[in-house]
C-alpha cells in the first residue's frame, strides 16, 4: 500500500514539474521598440511610424509594441544614429546619408541625381545592391536598414532672394539649409549653393529671419512642416530621391528571433506600400497647392543641374576615389 502511494506521489510530482516547464516554455518575451524621428505630425514619415506601430502590434498580438517619438522629442536628428548604434534608441529613420561617414563608398548613393526616379531607387535599394550595402552597414555600425521607403524627391523652397532659380549658376551665394551631415553638405555644393548646416527643427525660424535663403525637402515635408510660409519660390529640381529607411539596432533585431523578424518585415512592407501611395498622391496635388498659396513654382533646367552635379562629383577625386565604381555602374545600369 505504501509502495503504491509512493508511486502515485512520484507521478504527481513529475506531472507538476513537467507542467511548470511547459508553462515557462510557452511564455513569450515581450518587446518595446522606441522609434524616433525629426518628422512632424502630418508628415509622411510620422504617419508611417504610427501605421507600422498598428501593423506590428496586430501581427504579434502585442508581443511587440512601439513607442513613437516624432518632432525630435527624444533625440535630435543628428544624434539618432549614434543613439541607435549604442542601443539607447531602438529604431530611427536612416539612409546611406547617415552612414556614409563610416562607410565612405556609400556616399555615392547619397549623391545628387544618382537615381532617376523613385522606381529606380526602389529597384536598387530594395534589391541585390541594397542588400549588400545593408549587410556592410550591419557589420560596420551595428544597425540594420530594413526597407527603403519613397517619401518624395527633394526640391528647393526659397525665400524672395531677388531672382528666380533656373540653373545652378543662379544658386551662387544662396545659403541653402542642409542637415549637418557630410553627404548632405556635398549635395548643397553640387547644386551650386552655399550649404548651411541647420537642424530640421530650426528651419522655419531660420527662413523667417533670413538666416538661410532656402531649404530642400520633399514637397509633402515642405507642406507638413509649413516651410513654404516664409518662402516665395518652389523649384522642382528633383535632385535627390533618398532611400529613407526604418533602421534598427542590430542587437535588438537579433533578440527578436526569426518569427518576429518575419512579422516585422511584413508590417514594414505594408507600411512601405501605403507610404508610397501617400507620397505619389501628395506630390501630384502639391504644385497646385503651393501656387494657390501664392508661391511661384519653377521648372528649372534639369539637364543643367544634372551636368553641374556630375562635374562637381567627378571633379572631387578625394570623394570619388572612395566609391565602388563597379557598384556605381550597376546602379546606373538598373535605370535602363
Amino acid at each position: 500500500m505504501k509502495k503504491g502511494l509512493l508511486i502515485i506521489l512520484m507521478i504527481i510530482g513529475f506531472s507538476l514539474i513537467f507542467a511548470a516547464g511547459t508553462q515557462e516554455t510557452d511564455e513569450k518575451e515581450n518587446f518595446v521598440l522606441t522609434f524616433s524621428c525629426a518628422s512632424v505630425p502630418g508628415q509622411i514619415q510620422t504617419r508611417a511610424m504610427y501605421l507600422f506601430k498598428d501593423e506590428i502590434e496586430k501581427l504579434t498580438d502585442g508581443q511587440i509594441t512601439v513607442e513613437v517619438y516624432h518632432s525630435s522629442s527624444l533625440f535630435p536628428q543628428e544624434g539618432e544614429l549614434d543613439a541607435t548604434m549604442r542601443g539607447n534608441l531602438d529604431m530611427m529613420w536612416s539612409s546611406v546619408f547617415y552612414t556614409s561617414n563610416d562607410l565612405p563608398y556609400t556616399s555615392m548613393f547619397a549623391s545628387a541625381y544618382i537615381f532617376e526616379d523613385y522606381k529606380h531607387m526602389d529597384k536598387v535599394m530594395n534589391g541585390e545592391v541594397g542588400q549588400k550595402v545593408n549587410e556592410d552597414i550591419v557589420d560596420e555600425l551595428g544597425v540594420r536598414i530594413l526597407k527603403a521607403f519613397y517619401v518624395g524627391s527633394r526640391n528647393l523652397c526659397l525665400r524672395d532672394i531677388g531672382r528666380e532659380i533656373r540653373t545652378p549658376q543662379d544658386m551662387k551665394g544662396v545659403n541653402l539649409r542642409m542637415p549637418n551631415i557630410p553627404a548632405y553638405i556635398e549635395i548643397g555644393k553640387a547644386l551650386g549653393s552655399n550649404p548651411t548646416p541647420i537642424s530640421f527643427s530650426e528651419i522655419y525660424t531660420s527662413l523667417s529671419t533670413g538666416a538661410i535663403d532656402g531649404q530642400d525637402n520633399p514637397l509633402p515635408t515642405t507642406k507638413a512642416a509649413k516651410f513654404y510660409e516664409p518662402c516665395k519660390y518652389v523649384i522642382l529640381t528633383h535632385h535627390v530621391i533618398e532611400p529613407l529607411s526604418p533602421t534598427i539596432n542590430e542587437e535588438k533585431w537579433q533578440s527578436l528571433g526569426p518569427e518576429l523578424q518575419e512579422k516585422m518585415m511584413i508590417a514594414l512592407e505594408t507600411t512601405r506600400k501605403e507610404a508610397e501611395k501617400w507620397t505619389l498622391q501628395e506630390e501630384a496635388e502639391l504644385v497646385k497647392f503651393f501656387e494657390d498659396q501664392g508661391l511661384t513654382v519653377i521648372e528649372p533646367d534639369i539637364d543643367a543641374f544634372v551636368d553641374y552635379a556630375q562635374n562637381y562629383y567627378m571633379g572631387r577625386k578625394d570623394l570619388v576615389s572612395t566609391w565602388d565604381m563597379d557598384l556605381y555602374e550597376m546602379v546606373k545600369a538598373a535605370a535602363e
